[in-house]
């Protein structure tokens, strides 16, 4: 499950994430912008609904100290998490699944808002391709869309536009596309901007292992943002590639 939960701050917020997660199955939770400095056992447990154990986060950043976030909430009893990097705009692992014997890199990402720090981030996802052979999964908010469709309107940063497609090119990359929403994100006005910013990633390793099987990528709604942010469900079927189960 891949989300931007918009603040974990409150009590509501908190509760909303944690029953959402309860009533899944899945064993892997990427969440971003969960606008926490520090986070302890105990609000970990209660996020992953005590099945989810285990946890690494990426605090808070920015002047104010309330910036972006990243935290990854898995069970230890289905996968390994390992070799933990965390960056300035991400969290990368090494993962590794007990049922099908399968390992990869993962990257969850939270790009920055500010136009000015883009390009470093672009800098940094380019820095992260992993070696010929690993299969690799890029997912987040992007905070930037690198086609005109991915946008309800003309104001468009072409320039930007043109960097990530660059930066995806560089890294090899393919995007896993959402089945069931053209749009992830909204300013909620009455005449809203829409646009698609969070997105998954794989590169040609990856793709080439899940060919012969089905990967699909949903969004549902919640009671958290109905009209803003939801979780992305990666679904991938057969023996040697379900990496989540949703």
């Amino acid at each position: 499950m891949c989300w931007n939960v918009r603040g974990l701050n409150c009590r509501a917020r908190r509760d909303t994430v944690h029953e959402t997660i309860a009533t899944t199955s899945c064993h892997l939770v990427c969440l971003q912008e969960t606008k926490l400095h520090d986070v302890d056992q105990f609000t970990a447990s209660y996020l992953g609904g005590h099945r989810l154990n285990k946890f690494a986060f990426k605090p808070t950043g920015g002047l104010s100290g309330t910036r972006g976030g990243v935290m990854l909430l898995w069970n230890d009893n289905h996968l390994d998490i390992s070799s933990i990097n965390i960056g300035e705009f991400h969290v990368t692992a090494t993962v590794t699944t007990f049922e099908a014997h399968s390992t990869f890199l993962l990257t969850v990402v939270y790009g920055p808002t500010l136009s000015s720090r883009k390009h470093a981030f672009l800098h940094e996802l380019q820095q992260l391709k992993p070696q010929h052979g690993v299969q690799w999964l890029l997912l987040g908010d992007f905070n930037m869309i690198y086609k005109a469709s991915d946008k309800n309107n003309t104001r468009l940063n072409t320039s930007l536009m043109r960097s990530f497609r660059e930066a995806l090119d560089v890294c090899n990359l393919r995007e896993i596309h959402l089945q069931n929403r053209k749009f992830t994100w909204s300013n909620e006005r009455q005449n809203p901007t829409l646009a698609k910013l969070d997105r998954v990633f794989c590169n040609q390793e990856w793709d080439i292992r899940c060919r012969f099987q089905t990967t699909a990528l949903y969004y549902y709604r919640t009671k958290l943002d109905p009209d803003g942010q939801t979780p992305s469900n990666l679904k991938t079927s057969g023996p040697s590639c379900r990496v989540f189960e949703r």
